[in-house]
Formats: structure tokens, sequence, C-alpha cells
């Protein structure tokens, strides 16, 4: 009868998201299916072997969990050509059925509510190889400059399940993991967390033990494997003692100690914008990859080449781009966007990438003034395509999302500052949404229904405006007989954001709604020009 149940669901929501030209796969990839939602990720133990030269893993997954509310059938996923070879619970092998990406594992033992148990999933097989690192998922293997072996896992977009057995959807972090890598013993396996053991194997490995003490995203799990060395200083930040942990190639040793004195100027930065880094105890590391970056949770990839900008481009064109590595600043600035709070879903994107790219700005602000950051955020605003919402599909692992989630979605955030006009406010939301969703995972209408209550402001029409429309607000405006009318177009009808202009040399606030507003003005000479913080076009029209 379950099985009938499930396959019922499943043929539910094939329907569904072929009306909206998504695939069932889609969907048992994407939503929280009713093999996922009765229990709780709890622990995981990741022990794998990784053949550099046969470019396969293998090994076994230990899964713990907490029961919600009783069933016998669990959800795990794991994606071809990869394989799951043997389940077992309480040393029982389980039976278990197959449909695409995602293995559906009959328990044997009941299940019941509020008790702890565990799974063993023995798997393996050659991953598939990441296309277009790092937006792509699977594995990286090359060589660096000197012919050692260099390789790196991707778990974005496609998922986890690339190259390991999880429960991989976003709503759901496990709290706490242990990540074991055998690899041959001239090389060194770098992971998230702290290393807490080497043990040296009598067959010529190592296993590099890594232990994360705090909730972590399955897309934030990574591991790394290269000819490295390692540095590593303490930061003395917001809550004291502060690890941080380089590991880079060996050739680049120098390189690195230099340019990574940009490091202790971030966490000083984002502290200050943010609040605390929000894994002290699970440490801070940057680490080299193959690729040029990923902010895997206290463990973000780096492979900018030791250069300012991005590849050594200033994608604001303000020159304050080249003050900076912009992977340091991005990726580090995801450890409390993405990696801290973490969206549901990945049609959510916007909370991720928004707030990351925003906080280059307030980066630039922080370090060089208020006005350098201005100019680095209005820069910015030539990335913007306005081709599609920045909200997604719900429930089916979007990832056809647009890029204006980075330039457009900071944009959004430079303008509510403006709308707040309260710096030290605005600085409270910031940090007060890293202490109010501390570690956990969130929806857009968290996000939203936070800023508008912290802010005072009634923001409906704001976030629909800008999260779910393509269409960028108008002002119209004339002048006639001592006044200034004034209304929105292009914009959705609720649509009523406060806007600064520069009227007659004199900063002012106008409060348009998509009805004509008429303000009395005292001159003869009348001119207006939008304040370059609201990304507005504007246009005279004549008196009708």
């Amino acid at each position: 009868m379950r099985f009938f149940i499930a396959a019922i669901l499943l043929v539910m929501m094939g329907i569904f998201c072929h009306a909206q030209n998504f695939t069932r796969q889609d969907s048992l990839r994407g939503s929280i299916t009713p093999e996922r939602s009765w229990w709780d990720l709890s622990y995981y133990h990741l022990d794998i072997t990784v053949d550099i030269e046969k470019q396969t893993i293998q090994g076994s997954n230990t899964i713990r969990y907490r029961v919600l509310k009783p069933s016998q059938i669990i959800q795990v996923d794991l994606q071809p050509p990869m394989d799951i070879y043997k389940v077992t619970q309480e040393g029982e092998e389980l039976e278990y059925s197959r449909d695409g990406n995602a293995y559906f594992i009959v328990l044997k033992k009941e299940q019941m509510s509020e008790s702890y148990n565990e799974i063993i999933i023995q798997y393996g097989g050659k991953p598939k190889i990441a296309p277009r690192p790092p937006w792509d998922s699977g594995m990286v293997w090359g060589k660096d400059s000197l012919g050692k072996p260099f390789a790196s896992s991707i778990s974005w977009g496609a998922g986890s399940s690339q190259w390991w057995p999880c429960k991989d959807h976003m709503y759901d972090e496990v709290d706490s993991l242990k990540f074991s890598i055998n690899v041959r013993k001239d090389l060194i396996a770098v992971a998230n967390g702290r290393l807490i053991n080497i043990d040296t194997k009598n067959n010529g490995t190592n296993t590099y033990h890594w232990l994360v003490v705090n909730p972590i995203n399955n897309y934030g799990l990574n591991f790394n494997i290269g000819n490295y060395a390692n540095f590593s200083e303490v930061y003395n930040g917001e809550l004291g003692a502060l690890y941080c942990d380089y590991y880079v190639l060996q050739q680049n040793l120098t390189r690195a100690k230099e340019h990574f004195k940009q490091v202790p100027k971030m966490l000083e930065a984002f502290e200050y914008w943010f609040g605390p880094y929000p894994f002290y105890e699970d440490s801070y590391k940057l680490v080299e990859t193959p690729y040029v970056g990923m902010e895997h949770q206290s463990a973000t990839a780096y492979g900018n080449d030791y250069q300012n900008g991005y590849l050594g481009r200033d994608g604001s064109q303000s020159g304050w781009g080249n003050k900076f590595d912009y992977l340091i600043i991005h990726e580090s600035g995801h450890e409390w966007f993405a990696c801290n709070i973490t969206f549901k879903d990945i049609a959510d994107i916007w909370i991720h990438e928004s707030f990351t790219t925003y906080s280059e700005g307030l980066y630039v602000e922080y370090h060089y003034g208020k006005e350098a950051g201005n100019d680095y955020l209005v820069g910015i605003r030539k990335g913007i395509n306005n081709d599609k919402p920045m909200i997604g599909h719900y429930d089916v692992n979007d990832l056809a999302y647009s890029s204006d989630n980075y330039p457009k979605g900071a944009t959004v955030l430079h303008m509510l500052r403006q709308i707040v006009d309260d710096d030290v406010k605005w600085r409270q939301v910031l940090r007060g949404l890293n202490t109010e969703f501390y570690h956990q995972t969130v929806t857009t209408q968290q996000v939203e229904d936070y800023i508008a209550e912290k802010s005072g402001l009634s923001l409906g029409g704001f976030w629909n405006q800008y999260l779910r429309t393509t269409q960028i607000p108008v002002l119209e405006y004339y002048f006639a007989n001592n006044s200034l009318s004034y209304r929105w177009t292009n914009s959705i009808k609720e649509f009523d954001m406060p806007l600064k202009v520069i009227l007659n040399e004199m900063e002012e606030w106008i409060y348009p709604t998509t009805k004509w507003q008429v303000k009395e003005i005292a001159a003869e000479k009348l001119k207006l020009k939008v304040d370059r913080n609201f990304y507005v076009p504007s246009f005279y029209s004549n008196p009708k």
C-alpha cells in the first residue's frame, strides 16, 4: 500500500512538472517527498577512497537520523554512473529500489517517533566530470603546473548526489559530520571543518579525517586533493580567536602568503556588517582549487590565480573592483549568506547571491568610504539583463535561474538601504538576519517579513516588483504651474517605492505611486534628477 501511494504521488508530480516543462526526476530531486519528510538529518560519516589514476570513488556513508513520524521507506539520492552496492541497518541488509537518481530503501526496524537510527550505505563508481566547474556539479580531475594530481569535488546545481549518497535537498541540513578521505601518501586531502587525525596506511596511502560540528548544507560539502602546502594564522574576531588555515599548491606558497593578507581585511569588514563569522568552531579556510571558486562552508574554494578583480577584471568598471580579490571577498561573503543563512529551495537563490554580491560593495565602503561603495554598486548594474524574475520555480530544483540574482539583487538591496535611510538601522537589519536565521534554512517570505518588521516599512509592493517581475519601474514626471507631477509607470499596480531626487540642486524625497502625485514648488527654474543610488529610469512627459 505504501508503495502504491508513493507511485500515485510520483505520477501526480510528473503531471505537474510536465505542465512546467520539468520532469518527474526534477521533482524527486527538488521537492520534499513523503520519503524525505518523515526523518531529520542528524549526522553523516562519509568515508571514501579516492583513486586518482582511475578517477573513481569507493566508500560508505553512515546516515544517522531522527524519526519525526513513523514510516518505513526512506529516500536517499545518488546519481548515475555512481551506484549503491549495499544498505544495512543494525547489521541487517535492506532491500531498495531505484528510480533514476533516487533510491527508496525499505527499513525492517520499526521507526518510532523521536528515536535516532542510522543506515550504512556502501557505494562507488566513476563520478561524472563537471563540464563547467564550478557552475556544474561532479568531479574535476587535473594536474598542477608541476604535473602533480589536482582534484576537487563540486556539488552545486545538479547536486551532491553526483558523487556521494545523501539526502540531496537543501531544506534539511545535517547537524554535524565526519569526512574521511583516503588518498595516496604523496597528496593531501582537504575538506570542511577541522583536521582531527591522519591515519597512515601500509599500502602507501593516508586517510585524512575532517570534522564539521556545525550544520552544513549538501552543496557546501567538498573535498580537494593536491600537492598542498599549509600555513595558518589566528584572527582576533568578535567571538575571540578564529583559526584561519590556507591550503595552497606548494609552488604558490610565497604568493599566497602575501596575497591572502586580504583575508583579515575581509573578516573585519564582514563581521562589522553581518556579525560574527558563523563557524568559529570549524575554522575559516581558503583552499586552492583547479577551478575559479565556490562557497564551501569553512573551506572556501579559491582559484583566482592570486590577482585582484575577477580573473583580473573589475566587473563594476569603477576602479574599486581592482582593489580586492573578487573570489576571496565574494565567496567568503557566502559564509554568511549561503552557508549560515541557506535557502530551502533553489527558487530562492537570490537570498544567496544578492546579499553576497551586495557584500562586495559593503567591503569597499568599509575600507574606502561610502561613496566608493556607491561607485562599485552603481557600476555593477551594467550586468543586469532583466531576462527573468529572480524567484524561480519551486519544488523542482530549478537550475535555470537568472544571472540577475547577482547584480540586480545587489542593486535592489542597495536601493532598500536608501529607503530605510538610516545606516545604523540598516546595519542592524543585516546583522539581525544572521542572528535570527543563524544556521537555518529559510524562504523568501521569511526574509521579506523580517526586513519589513525591523525596518518598520511596508515592502510588499517593493519585493513583488523586483523579485517577481522583470519590469524596471520608470518615473514619469512633468512641471507645470510651479508644481511637479509624477507617477510610476512600467510597474505593478501596488508599487509605491519612495524615491530620492535632486530637485533644483536640493536632495528631496518624493513618494510616487501609479497615480499622479503633485508637489508644489516655489521656483521659476525647475530641474529634476533621480539619485544615482536608485536603479530608476525617468522621462519627462508633456502636461496633458
